[in-house]
């Protein structure tokens, strides 16, 4: 290993604790990397920073030391309950990481108690290990520390805890903005004193994380650390140990492709990027008599979630139209309670200058993710690279993220197929290989995803997988980005996997609708690409993809609406009879196709219609249905009224018939602006896909 150093740790202007020298010699650190020599002395000296260093340099030490060091110079010492230090990390992996560096260090110090609050645990269970053993320093993912800060039921008032408050650090603070978690910052930052010292530490300064600095930084010391050996004109942002490249192959080669890499890296250890977006819908109602029958401008509604409330060109949302939210703005939104986004909104209508409007929001279903991907390709590499251990994650995930992540971390060698939640801050020992399947929406997430290796001076290798069409995306990372890459030749004798992929599906349901929601995930991704002059729908070869994922058949979607596929051969298989390998989940499929069944020949072929029920069953029908409301209401704190309710619940059934082409457009506008006190109804939401995409 090749050491990047700026000097000893006793060369610190500042002499550090015996005990922390200890620690540091302990996990083989005996000299500083150089966002720690210029960060350390400065945030000691009671300066605020905002650090700015390529990934892997070594920020989590850079603010770790200086909290010990600070915390062990108070004239006071800490209570047991009283907040001294708080680390915010934008996903729980990352906190997992920080709070086991930071592990290393207090067990030296039994006077400092440490404390993890993340998403995936019971909150009371984290309320009372707060009261029963303290926390003076608190690792925390933002909506769970916003949550923390609220709770008053358990008898928890952590807003007088903090008021002893040293030292706050944002780690990966860009990321943090990114993922739509700005509302809740701010919310903390409204519960801490203003007298403390605040670190801010990415790998890019955006214009938020500016913003940020501005209003939570006293005059702060800007610091950014560029690699050893890259010239001073340049502004590289990968490691100079990691070697990037780039394959050119075609969609239905690449699978091949990347098992034949797989089986011949067996003894390495990597990481498999999947990239695509999901889209959310989203029914936004505007309750004003005088509203333009233009329809709601979005712009500015949701303020933590910037980029969400866009077209499909990406222009202000208006009327009926797309948006198309990232993962982790789907995460941070799903996260979020109504209340809070219903107060966002309003807040939104406001900057426009409509104080008088009630907004009110529904999150109606996702549609497909990069989870599908996932699954799918893990599953069928679990199948075709044999004698090597291969885990999955994803955002959905819960309880299982936390040990499958640590297991990993503990592997000398495996795959681990992932999403970019495992893309930012993590740092996984050893890993040799970062595979980007495809390429992420946004170039600045291609050089977090690569930064998963290569970290503090140990090598490292990184490879995306392009389509001829894409070849021109290599230019523009290395003028964007200043990440150079360089070509890999396809590799020889590969042989065909596919069929085998598709005998996966004919022989599990599972595999096979995984499959097709995979193939909608990745072509609703692409359409929203952030570089769409590159990453053009309109000439990717559907027919070559859908050979690529091993479909069975095309699926219906309307990105597919009127095209030929040729070069497409279907399977010659009726996929309506593809069983379940689950037993018990192809029982239940048998009972629901039977009750079809049934329904059917009562009606004689026809639709099912509901008759009228009698007035007694409709009146008690509405009295459940208003007590739920009300239920409903006290529990999510919503200020939505059952007559607003209603309205929606009119406009959202006019949609359904104007999607299903029951009426015209001008028979919809002319319904949505007739039912109700002059409501206007923007709806965000995707077209209908069918059941087994």
């Amino acid at each position: 290993m090749e050491h990047v150093t700026e000097g000893s740790w006793e060369s610190l202007p500042t002499q550090l604790h015996p005990q922390v020298l200890g620690a540091l010699r302990q996990l083989g650190f005996p000299h500083m990397t150089p966002v720690q020599s210029a960060t350390i002395p400065l945030f000691m000296k009671n300066k605020d920073v905002a650090a700015e260093a390529v990934t892997g340099s070594g920020k989590t030490l850079a603010f770790v030391i200086p909290i010990l060091e600070i915390l062990l110079r108070r004239e006071e010492k800490l209570k047991k309950n009283q907040v001294g230090a708080i680390i915010i990390t934008p996903t729980r992996e990352l906190a997992i990481q920080v709070d086991e560096v930071l592990a290393h260090f207090t067990k030296s110090f039994p006077q400092f108690s440490q404390i993890l609050w993340i998403g995936g645990r019971n909150p009371a269970e984290d309320v009372s290990r707060f009261k029963e053993q303290g926390g003076n320093i608190i690792v925390a993912t933002p909506g769970r520390l916003e949550d923390m800060f609220r709770r008053k039921v358990e008898g928890l008032d952590l807003a007088s805890c903090v008021k002893s408050l040293e030292v706050l650090v944002l780690d990966e603070a860009d990321r943090l903005l990114d993922m739509g978690f700005e509302a809740s910052i701010n919310t903390i930052l409204e519960f801490l004193p203003k007298q403390r010292r605040t670190g801010l530490f990415s790998a890019t300064q955006t214009q938020e994380v500016e913003s940020l600095v501005r209003a939570g930084l006293r005059n702060p010391v800007r610091i950014s650390v560029k690699e050893k050996g890259v010239a001073a004109s340049s502004t590289q942002k990968t490691p100079s140990r990691l070697e990037n490249y780039y394959m050119i192959c075609k969609a239905d080669e690449k699978f091949n492709q990347l098992v034949h890499f797989l089986r011949n890296h067996k003894q390495e250890k990597h990481l498999i990027f999947f990239s695509v977006q999901v889209c959310v819908a989203v029914t936004v109602l505007a309750f004003y008599s005088c509203l333009s029958p233009h329809g709601l401008k979005m712009a500015s509604v949701m303020p933590a979630f910037p980029s969400a409330l866009k077209t499909e060109k990406g222009e202000k949302a208006e009327g009926v139209g797309r948006a198309f939210f990232t993962s982790e703005e789907q995460k941070a939104f799903s996260e979020t309670p109504p209340s809070q986004l219903t107060q966002a909104l309003s807040l939104g209508a406001k900057a426009l200058g409509h104080s008088k409007w009630p907004v009110t929001l529904s999150l109606l279903s996702p549609l497909g993710s990069t989870c599908a991907c996932v699954e799918y390709y893990g599953k069928a590499l679990e199948a075709l690279v044999k004698s090597v251990k291969i885990m999955c994650i994803h955002g959905k995930m819960k309880h299982k993220r936390n040990k499958i992540f640590m297991e990993f971390r503990k592997l000398q060698s495996g795959i681990l197929v992932c999403t970019d939640v495992m893309a930012r801050g993590i740092d996984i020992p050893e890993v040799n290989w970062v595979l980007q399947y495809d390429p992420p929406s946004s170039a600045s997430a291609f050089v977090h995803r690569c930064g998963r290796t290569a970290r503090i001076g140990h090598g490292g290798s990184a490879l995306v997988f392009l389509l001829p069409m894409e070849e021109s995306y290599v230019t523009f990372l290395e003028i964007n980005q200043k990440c150079p890459l360089q070509e890999m030749k396809l590799q020889k004798n590969t042989g065909d996997l596919l069929p085998k992929l598709k005998s996966m599906a004919l022989a599990d349901r599972a595999v096979f609708e995984k499959g097709m929601k995979a193939f909608v995930s990745y072509v609703q991704a692409y359409a929203k690409h952030e570089c769409n002059l590159i990453f053009r729908l309109k000439d990717l070869d559907f027919a070559s993809l859908a050979r690529g994922f091993a479909l069975l058949r095309m699926p219906k979607m309307p990105e597919l609406r009127g095209r030929q596929f040729p070069d497409f051969v279907p399977a010659d298989v009726n996929t309506d009879i593809i069983p379940f390998k689950d037993k018990i989940r192809e029982k239940q499929r048998q009972k629901l196709l039977e009750r079809q069944r049934k329904e059917k020949r009562e009606n004689g072929g026809r639709k099912n219609i509901i008759k009228n029920k009698a007035w007694s069953k409709q009146k008690a029908k509405k009295e459940k249905k208003k007590r739920m409301n009300e239920k409903r209401k006290r529990e999510e704190g919503s200020d939505i009224e059952d007559e607003d309710m209603e309205e929606l619940l009119n406009d959202m059934r006019l949609l359904k018939k104007f999607k299903k082409g029951k009426i015209t457009e001008e028979e919809f506008e002319k319904g949505l602006f007739s039912c109700g006190k002059g409501t206007v109804t923007t709806d965000l939401g995707i077209p209908d896909l069918e059941e087994d995409c």
